[in-house]
């Protein structure tokens, strides 16, 4: 581009651009692709802003891609407001404004689909790609590389992305598969941050707020303070014994003395992090009946303003089910909670009204830091553990730095501040490890979906579709993996070479002494000696535990306690054995061939294990007579025997290593292969391909439009006529069990049906359900989410006609809940209404749309200002 056009774009901006966005967008100039992995907050966007208006001057089309319509809606905002609404399109499946304007902000999903449908992609210049991370996510990120792999050549990249140890890892990749890519790699924060500990030592009534690091250590008062206080020990449930000295009664600070002392510190306004919408809003409204309030006469007006204008499109009666009352009393204050249960126009008002500094405190769950441009002077985490909906998991390094990057706002903070609370179940030292941490690795979550599969084989012939798996992310970081390993195997032969020619003796055998005697030279007895003779394959009778009868070995090892054999029985399971388990000389009935990937660890291997023992044709099971012991082995005149039973020590050890890496190995060389044939197989078996002619059949074709993550049952459903003949309710009823998912820690609800023929219906959808799944798992495949029927009542009660008031009223869900399932029903109605072999299915799917598309399901999707 012209200077003159740079200097154009540039000049706008208030700032002067640091080294990191000069150094991106000479790369762009230059026509390469770009990667910037920056800071929240840095200002990557502008990175993408000039690539957008870039193209604009030059007469070609700018896509700009986001993983979350809310993210998405943010940026057509923003770039609205540079261009104007008529140079801006916005396509998010259940929106779509200005579809073919130069400039399109869409989900990541609806490119890729638009690529997929071989949509005209001649004029397009750039696609941004946000928050390209999430390409490690494991239903959302396959999308990406996919559009990586298949966008047109000539097009090129702008991925803007949070710090990870390894963007130069994604550089290479993109270089690989779409050529010369510049990554652009910032650390420093344009905010610098300051981390915090703060514990309540009610032993003396004292709140102590502490930095987390001195001197680049943990703080070593912060370490002394939290040993001092009883805590229960282990993650697990059951270790709940006391550990700490027990001089101090350590407490989690209140929220209100937390937000208090915030604001002593003039370290307001401040994003509080809870990891449980109850507890957000809890928080939200117990502090404003506290008596505590942030907020001016002014400011309140403002926020009754912006309050007003968007939720104008609500009903009175949907406003008061909402809370509405008391979510304005709490704005009034300065205060409020944003998370997934409030409905898109609710959080709107809060995101709008905390970006123009009118809120002091916002409790929120993490999706808030995803994207959403929200920077606050302080972010406050309650806990280092959050719910995943079947486990509560500890925040990796990057979450940690996702959470504590919205800290610091460009512009209008010197610093800013992450505090973290003590809690009883994590001690200072993970804290600080967390804070210190500069580690956070992109890691490819690529798989072959059934869509996917389709789609290769619609579009590709057999080698290239094979060759496109071998393009992706996952398989690029496969063979880097392949090389470090080799290079690990290459040493650990070598040294194995060198122990052994160590542990060699003049004087004998050192491994038939070793069968027979132990590692401090006492003489083994005759049932050790049996177990060390035994190899990999060879079958004995076990009499342990619940289990008598055959198992087969697949593992000996030399330890100091003695011989340690494990074993897989007919049923699949391992135990581990020792000479304590027998009571005389173990002689092997038999030997079976070990499958050739040696897993022991993984059920398919044990389960393919104990089906070779079930075949094997075995003798009796006889034990070996008794013996008085071995006489004197030669090797014990060896002056150097001690040394040269550790040398054959550590071989052992180096020996099992070498096998575990020759494992890994193989499986990362043909791991995507494999499920891209378990795949094809399933779809062949179905009849969704003939593989032998290389094309789709009538079936193919329709599963190749259907995006979905449970794509298949919802193909397979369709075709055995699951959803024919109904009215649009019940449809809509039945169609919601695929998109909805019980998360809650409580037992869901027992399930309502209309009718008989929809319970029927329901139950014909949880049998194919359950025959995919068996498909699934015979083919090692990850298993598809089972339909849930919890959603059931409500998806029919509300394209039925009923009032959402009287709905989320009756029901055990949040609003937010309602409108994000509805939504994705919405999208999957419409597919059918596209793709559903049965002309009534089409019509009622998409009568179903039009009946669900209303009310606040309607005004969530309407852009806000």
């Amino acid at each position: 581009m012209p200077g003159s056009f740079r200097r154009a774009i540039v000049e706008r901006y208030p700032f002067e651009l640091d080294r990191f966005q000069v150094e991106a967008l000479d790369a762009f100039d230059d026509g390469q692709h770009v990667i910037v992995a920056a800071p929240t907050g840095s200002g990557k966007t502008v990175v993408a802003e000039y690539g957008v208006e870039t193209m604009l001057r030059s007469g070609r089309r700018a896509f700009y891609t986001a993983p979350i319509k809310a993210l998405s809606n943010q940026k057509y905002r923003d770039l609205c407001a540079l261009h104007g609404d008529q140079s801006v399109g916005l396509l998010t499946g259940d929106t779509v404004i200005n579809g073919d304007a130069p400039i399109v902000v869409m989900t990541t999903e609806v490119l890729r689909n638009m690529i997929y449908a071989g949509r005209d992609l001649t004029t397009l210049g750039v696609v941004v790609l946000d928050e390209v991370h999430f390409l490690q996510d494991e239903y959302r990120g396959p999308v990406w590389e996919e559009v990586i792999i298949h966008l047109p050549a000539h097009v090129q990249l702008v991925c803007l992305s949070a710090t990870v140890s390894n963007a130069r890892d994604l550089g290479e990749w993109i270089t690989t598969v779409r050529g010369p890519t510049h990554v652009v790699v910032e650390q420093r924060r344009p905010v610098e941050l300051d981390q915090f500990y703060f514990v309540a030592d009610r032993t003396n009534g004292r709140l102590r707020f502490m930095p987390t690091i001195v001197d680049g250590q943990p703080n070593r008062d912060a370490i002394r303070i939290d040993a001092s206080g009883v805590r229960f020990g282990g993650r697990r449930r059951r270790d709940r014994t006391p550990r700490g000295s027990g001089e101090r009664k350590l407490a989690t600070p209140s929220r209100e003395e937390v937000v208090a002392t915030l604001a002593d510190r003039n370290l307001l306004p401040a994003i509080y992090f809870i990891f449980s919408r109850a507890q957000c809003d809890a928080a939200a409204q117990n502090l404003v009946d506290s008596g505590m309030s942030f907020s001016e006469p002014e400011h309140q007006e403002r926020i009754r303003e912006i309050a007003a204008d968007r939720l104008a499109g609500l009903h009175d009666d949907d406003l008061d089910v909402l809370g509405y009352e008391q979510f304005l009393r709490q704005l009034d204050a300065g205060v409020a909670s944003h998370h997934a249960g409030l409905v898109p126009p609710f959080k709107e008002v809060v995101e709008q009204a905390f970006v123009e500094g009118l809120l002091q405190v916002v409790f929120a769950t993490e999706t808030l830091a995803v994207g959403v441009n929200m920077p606050a002077r302080t972010v406050v985490i309650e806990k280092l553990t959050k719910y995943t909906g079947d486990r509560h998991e500890t925040l990796s390094p990057g979450q940690f730095t996702q959470l504590t990057g919205r800290a610091g706002r460009r512009g209008i903070d010197d610093r800013g501040a992450a505090v973290v609370l003590w809690s009883p179940f994590v001690r200072f030292d993970d804290v600080a490890e967390l804070a210190l941490s500069r580690s956070f690795h992109l890691r490819s979550a690529f798989r072959p979906t059934f869509n996917m599969v389709a789609n290769l084989v619609r579009t590709y012939d057999r080698d290239r579709a094979r060759q496109l798996l071998t393009l992706s992310f996952a398989q690029h970081q496969a063979d880097r993996d392949i090389v470090r390993i080799e290079r690990r195997l290459q040493r650990q032969r070598e040294r194995l070479t060198e122990l052994r020619d160590q542990a060699a003796s003049p004087f004998g055998d050192i491994d038939e002494y070793r069968r027979t005697h132990t590692a401090d030279g006492t003489v083994r007895g005759p049932i050790d000696e049996s177990l060390a003779a035994l190899r990999p394959g060879e079958v004995i009778h076990v009499d342990k535990g619940k289990h008598f009868g055959p198992a087969a070995v697949v593992a000996t090892a030399h330890r100091s306690g003695g011989i340690k054999v494990t074993v897989i029985t007919p049923s699949g399971h391992s135990i581990g054995l020792s000479a304590d388990d027998f009571d005389a000389p173990v002689d092997p009935m038999g030997t079976i061939v070990l499958p050739g990937h040696y897993s022991p660890n993984r059920k398919d291997y044990r389960d393919e294990v104990g089906k070779r023992l079930k075949r094997a044709k075995l003798r009796g099971g006889r034990r070996r007579a008794g013996t008085t012991g071995p006489a004197r082995h030669p090797v014990e005149d060896d002056p150097e025997l001690r040394q040269r039973l550790e040398a054959a020590q550590r071989a052992d050890k180096t020996a099992a290593e070498i096998d575990s890496l020759e494992q890994r190995v193989e499986q990362r060389n043909s791991s995507l292969g494999r499920e891209f044939d378990a795949v094809l197989d399933i779809l062949e078996q179905r009849g969704y391909v003939d593989a032998a002619a290389w094309h789709l059949t009538e079936r193919g074709d329709a599963l190749s439009n259907l995006f979905h993550e449970s794509d298949l049952l919802v193909s397979e459903a369709m075709f055995a006529g699951v959803f024919d003949g109904l009215d649009d309710a019940s449809l809509a009823g039945l169609v919601s069990c695929i998109v909805y998912e019980h998360r809650s820690p409580d037992d869901p609800p027992r399930p309502w049906f209309p009718n008989d023929e929809v319970r029927r219906r329901w139950e014909q959808l949880a049998e194919i359900s359950d025959r995919l799944a068996a498909d699934e798992r015979r083919h090692g495949l990850s298993e598809h989410r089972a339909p849930d029927p919890g959603f059931l009542a409500i998806a029919y009660a509300w394209v039925g006609g009923e009032g959402f008031a009287d709905i989320v009223a009756e029901e055990d869900l949040t609003g937010g809940d309602f409108v994000r399932t509805t939504k994705q029903l919405v999208d999957l109605l419409g597919q059918l209404g596209y793709v559903a072999t049965d002309s009534g299915t089409r019509s009622a799917a998409r009568r179903a749309v039009e009946a669900a598309r209303r009310g606040v399901v309607a005004d969530s999707s309407v852009v806000g200002p």
